[in-house]
């Protein structure tokens, strides 16, 4: 697949390039070049990551920040299972517990949530960070509403890093999570309360908790438009039929006159 030519295999990170220092100099720039391409695309076009992330694979198997981009390209196009194949491939490579919720929530993806749920009290997860820990909690409360158990879901989210005001990258996802199960429970005032809170630390996009919460607050507003519009077109049928009688009435003389 062709890769444009201001991609160069640098804009890597450094962690990665060091991993591929064990490869062939061509073979390391080839193979970063795609990475490059699959970290640029995964978003926006997540088949076209997946291709650049195969022909990655099949250039350096062995390298497991490899195995990791294909594990997330496989992962983005709902490939559960070949993406969690490739993040076990990774862990084994490098022995880390950090894609221990990623992993989990493929199982969710593969219709497996008992075993993510299982995966969820394993050692690994004291392991992981604080932002790891945050990821495995909301992949338990996805495996909880997979499975009907919605209270639990909502008490699984209810949490310190929830109750804090500190904002962390990880932040509006935790408070999205929150809402939208307090809304599936019909909690709405919450969950109102909650979307808002999850917006005001999204700075950067990452939920559409702007749309969940115009849909909360919209639903009056735009039944109120409806009336409102309602109300004139009746007006103008009125005055559409007065015409009409009146037109009808004109009419009735002129022929009158006519026959007189």
């Amino acid at each position: 697949m062709p890769i444009p030519d201001d991609v160069t295999g640098h804009e890597i990170d450094q962690d990665v390039r060091q991993e591929l220092l064990s490869l062939p100099k061509t073979l390391a720039e080839d193979v970063a070049r795609n990475l490059v391409m699959v970290a640029r695309l995964i978003d926006e076009d997540p088949e076209q990551a997946y291709a650049y992330s195969r022909i990655a694979l099949r250039l350096a198997s062995r390298v497991a920040a490899v195995r990791e981009a294909a594990g997330f390209a496989a992962y983005a196009t709902q490939k559960y299972a070949e993406a969690l194949a490739e993040f076990r491939a990774a862990r084994r490579m490098t022995g880390s517990v950090e894609l221990w919720p990623v992993m989990a929530d493929c199982e969710r993806g593969l219709g497996r949530p008992e075993k993510a749920m299982a995966m969820a009290g394993e050692p690994e997860v004291q392991k992981l960070d604080k932002a790891g820990q945050v990821e495995m909690r909301l992949v338990a409360a996805g495996a909880r509403r997979d499975m009907g158990q919605l209270d639990a879901a909502i008490v699984t989210l209810q949490s310190p890093e929830l109750a804090s005001n500190a904002v962390h990258p990880w932040t509006p996802r935790l408070r999205y999570a929150y809402a939208d199960a307090l809304l599936e429970a019909g909690r709405e005032d919450e969950a109102r309360e909650w979307f808002g809170k999850a917006l005001e630390a999204d700075k950067d996009g990452a939920t559409d908790a702007s749309d969940r919460l115009a849909e909360l607050d919209g639903v009056e507003f735009v039944d109120a438009l409806d009336d409102d519009e309602d109300e004139p077109v009746a007006a103008d049928a009125d005055r559409d039929d007065a015409d009409r009688d009146d037109a009808d009435r004109d009419d009735a003389d002129e022929d009158g006159t006519s026959q007189a």
